[in-house]
């Protein structure tokens, strides 16, 4: 009892501002669990029915800590993105892929060019990997050997931060590169894991001899063949063989541990606080093992995927999910959420059979390929949506199925063989100056590597000294990328491709890369390329341009939406490729491509669109009477 002569106990300050954040973000944190927990349990249950109890009330206060501390600004930021949840669907959206230390040597370099983006309308920025791999060879950086660092010659997590910042307020969003599927062998897990710590030994997956290996490798198949055949590796200190599906080097996690589960949300959530708006899920389709199967797109991969992003939806939905997922056509639509029913599981996903098509539309003149395959596409939530490019740091793998080449009276063996000999140069006709990659001479599968522009023509055109060759080859490479920028979704400029940059063989002088030759497509930009820009007729200039208009005219297109689905035509050309998107705001969208080396015709009742259509965009395409006659690699944006 309090002595009546004692003096009065002195007030606390009342900090009524943090009272409110800490109820706000309770009543927040309570909402998100009411919406998302559902699907974490049920996902949860199936992949891990034994402990999966405990694992989901470890997540809870996981993901409710993390509400708790997540940084004020990147709070608010939650919340924005909570109200518009499809910021990535604008028209305005226009990504760009780069290497940090070959666009701006390192971090802070690459805040420095910023106004370079602006330029292009990009607002989606790409860093390549840039968390720190393994020293010497590391599969261009998705070796990680730590995913609470940088590679420390592009700079640290702080400069990380800070380029994120700067991104923001530029109303710009930062996409970085996450390794689900391995790690380093050099990791600290993989380490721990080595010398037989029991806590992390469950982390990757181990086999005292060739029993499981070869069961498993009678189904599985083989990334790289030539350096890097088969899918295990000999640890001769622990005489034991551990799962490698890409290289030696990287070792397979073993998700149906769920302490990977764990681990792996607590990074995720960790680069969320760093201000990372998308994590690209690099070889998420093979996280699940199973006896019998190829080892991708297994459904407890989905599960996972549905969980983990149910997950993030509670602790930072500002931050989305990009699934790297370079699967067959029916079951690429899967990462997206379709399926009966519909569900939340990658925000985005790359539309890998698109940018196959747009090479093979290119080297037959024949766009009938392409328009029978994305007819047969399933169709995607509006949810989500697709990631359009031309080119990647990758090397292109012809993903065309046998059934779509047979639609067209192709056979597809023989079709992916023609690709190959003419992308690398080696047809007669082909004007693409490619290289082969990763050759099996076993089944006669190959893949390619090369930059946009030299796979376009423009390397032999400027060999040639041949000027009406040039401007074909770069009007090829404006169609190509007009579709991108058109079709539906997130379009991708990668690196170098607005100076229209040709194969750089210079890989070839560093050991660690002389042997990989999509090094050839991973060039150092030349920044003095801007200057000569602005010289009257030059290449650089006329390339710039594309891009520059490109971008502009995208963004003021409200049909573009990337809610919205296009809906391939058939006119009965297989020269022509066309597709209508329809907003219910802004009307419809047309787009009409000749993929030909023949002019067309094309009438505006044939694409639906009334004799008062508007082009809003062209190149080499002329207005007859009724509709466009297009020359040679010509297309046109119309709207009605």
């Amino acid at each position: 009892m309090r002595h009546e002569d004692a003096p009065e106990p002195a007030a606390r300050p009342v900090d009524r501002a943090a009272i409110e954040s800490d109820r706000l973000r309770a009543a927040v944190l309570d909402a998100r669990m009411a919406r998302q927990w559902p699907v974490v349990e049920h996902n949860l249950a199936m992949v891990y029915p034994d402990s999966a109890p405990e694992l989901v009330a470890d997540l809870r206060r996981i993901v409710a800590d993390h509400v708790g501390a997540r940084p004020d600004e990147l709070f608010l930021r939650d919340l924005s993105r909570e109200a518009d949840p499809g910021w990535f669907l604008r028209p305005s959206t226009i990504g760009y892929v780069a290497y940090t230390d070959l666009f701006g040597s390192t971090l802070q370099g690459v805040g420095d060019h910023l106004d370079h983006l602006s330029e292009l309308s990009v607002d989606y920025l790409h860093l390549m990997p840039l968390l720190r791999a393994r020293g010497g060879a590391n599969d261009g950086g998705y070796a990680v050997a730590a995913y609470d660092e940088v590679e420390p010659r592009l700079g640290t997590m702080r400069d990380l931060a800070g380029l994120s910042e700067r991104l923001h307020a530029r109303d710009m969003n930062l996409c970085i590169d996450l390794v689900v599927n391995h790690t380093a062998r050099e990791h600290p897990w993989a380490l721990r894991a080595r010398v037989g710590d029991p806590e992390f030994r469950d982390y990757y997956l181990f086999f005292p001899d060739r029993t499981m290996p070869d069961r498993y490798e009678q189904t599985l198949l083989e990334v790289f063949p030539t350096f890097a055949p088969g899918n295990f590796s000999w640890l001769p200190d622990r005489e034991e063989w551990v799962w490698t599906t890409f290289n030696d080097y990287q070792w397979d996690l073993n998700w149906a541990s769920p302490d990977v589960f764990r681990s792996m949300l607590k990074v995720m959530l960790h680069l969320a606080d760093i201000g990372i708006d998308v994590l690209r899920l690099d070889a998420a389709p093979f996280i699940w093992k199973r006896e019998g199967t190829v080892c991708q797109n297994l459904p407890e991969v989905h599960a996972l995927l549905c969980a983990l992003r149910a997950l993030m939806a509670i602790a930072a939905p500002a931050t989305v999910f990009k699934a790297e997922a370079i699967v067959p056509p029916h079951e690429l639509t899967a990462y997206l959420g379709a399926g009966d029913p519909p569900r939340h599981e990658c925000d985005l996903a790359y539309n890998n059979q698109l940018m196959v098509l747009l090479w093979s539309s290119l080297a037959t003149g024949d766009a009938a390929l392409m328009s029978n395959a994305l007819r047969r596409l399933q169709p995607i939530p509006s949810h989500a949506t697709w990631v359009n490019y031309v080119r990647c740091h990758d090397d292109i793998g012809w993903a065309v199925t046998d059934e779509d080449a047979a639609s067209v009276g192709w056979d597809g063996v023989d079709h992916r063989e023609f690709l190959n000999r003419f992308f690398s140069g080696e047809f007669p006709t082909s004007f693409a100056r490619g290289a082969m990659f990763q050759f099996n001479p076993l089944t006669g599968d190959g893949r390619i590597s090369g930059t946009a522009a030299s796979l376009c023509g423009i390397e032999l055109a400027l060999a040639s000294g041949d000027e009406l060759h040039l401007a074909l080859a770069l009007r090829r490479l404006e169609l190509i990328y007009a579709v991108v920028y058109s079709f539906g979704g997130v379009p991708l400029l990668y690196m170098g491709d607005e100076f229209a940059v040709r194969n750089d063989d210079s890989y070839l002088l560093d050991p660690a890369k002389a042997d990989d030759n999509r090094w050839m497509h991973r060039p150092a930009m030349d920044w003095s390329l801007a200057e000569r820009r602005s010289i009257a007729d030059s290449l650089e200039g006329k390339a710039f341009e594309i891009f520059v208009a490109l971008g502009r005219d995208r963004s003021r297109l409200g049909a573009l939406d990337g809610a919205q689905p296009s809906s391939v035509l058939d006119l009965h050309d297989a020269r022509v490729f066309a597709f209508t998107r329809l907003h219910p705001l802004a009307g419809s969208f047309v787009m009409v491509a000749n993929f030909s080396n023949q002019t067309a015709q094309v009438s505006f009742e044939s694409v639906g669109m009334s004799g008062e259509a508007t082009v809003e965009r062209a190149t080499g395409a002329h207005l007859e009477s009724g509709g466009l006659r297009l020359e040679p690699m010509a297309y046109a944006w119309l709207t009605d």
